[in-house]
């Protein structure tokens, strides 16, 4: 009897299966994608990441997946004690609160006050911080102070030409090389039609000049470095890595970039894609 039970009810679930083949399936937050657009895996990234020297983890802001795979890969590359974390969402005036913070020298009330975080820091970026802290990773504020950024999109390379030694401590060494031909670059100029002229591309460029010369800094021998930033600024091996590629040609560079399904990928747009599904909760 208790065999037959068991036979009825494993024929029962066939025959659910069957008639609703919906609830057979599984949910999926994302897929991941190699370059030729191909299904690929967690496992053949982390494979992938692990020959790098510098790794770029284009994210979309808002995107729990870009976040909670951004931890994963970084608990799966920290286990040799490797890494180092440059983070897009802090500026390099900001450094020493977040050294101090990283070392237990101020706590998290101050820390948040001082330090200019994102109104998305708690949800999206305090884990990786908070991990960091934990296992003693070195944290690099990488972006140029925004109200530098901001007097470039105002008024252009000029505007900080005249800053005094100490303000462009945080800056890229200038003059900034500009291509103005670059497809990104371009694609910005369409987006603001006008608005701002080459001013809007060229803010984004001493944002990127900036992150790629705070990485060529701070890289070692023998770690990997693992860059978080908005996508626009990794994507295609432009933005921060045309800079990077100035500094430090010798590199081997990892990207990887983060779209919502719908989006036609693209071949060539990263080294790994992450195709989040179009359901998917935004964090803010």
């Amino acid at each position: 009897m208790f065999k037959f039970k068991n036979v009825s009810l494993i024929f029962v679930l066939v025959l659910i299966t069957l008639q609703f083949p919906a609830l057979a399936q599984k949910a999926q937050s994302h897929q991941l994608l190699n370059d030729k657009l191909k299904k690929s895996s967690f496992k053949k990234l982390i494979k992938s990441a692990q020959k790098a020297d510098v790794i770029f983890f284009g994210e979309m802001h808002d995107d729990p997946i870009s976040h909670w795979l951004q931890l994963k890969l970084i608990k799966a590359l920290d286990e040799k004690n490797n890494l180092i974390l440059g983070l897009e969402m802090f500026e390099r005036d900001n450094q020493s609160e977040l050294d101090q913070y990283l070392n237990d020298e101020i706590d998290l009330a101050t820390f948040e006050k001082e330090a200019r975080l994102w109104n998305n820091y708690k949800t999206d970026y305090a884990p990786l911080i908070n991990y960091a802290r934990e296992k003693g990773i070195n944290v690099v504020a990488t972006n140029i102070p925004r109200r530098y950024a901001s007097m470039v999109y105002k008024q252009g390379f000029g505007a900080i030409e005249s800053l005094v030694a100490e303000e462009k401590a945080y800056i890229a060494p200038l003059p900034i090389e500009f291509d103005i031909d670059l497809p990104g670059y371009q694609k910005m100029l369409n987006m603001v039609e006008g608005h701002g002229g080459e001013n809007f591309p060229k803010a984004q460029a001493i944002k990127d000049a900036t992150m790629a010369h705070s990485i060529s800094e701070n890289i070692k021998e023998g770690k990997i470095f693992f860059h978080a930033n908005g996508r626009y600024h990794s994507d295609h091996k432009e933005g921060i890595i045309w800079y990077l590629r100035k500094y430090r040609p010798d590199l081997k560079i990892l990207t990887i970039t983060t779209i919502m399904e719908g989006e036609v990928p693209e071949k060539g747009v990263a080294d790994y894609i992450i195709m989040v599904d179009e359901d998917m909760i935004k964090t803010y």
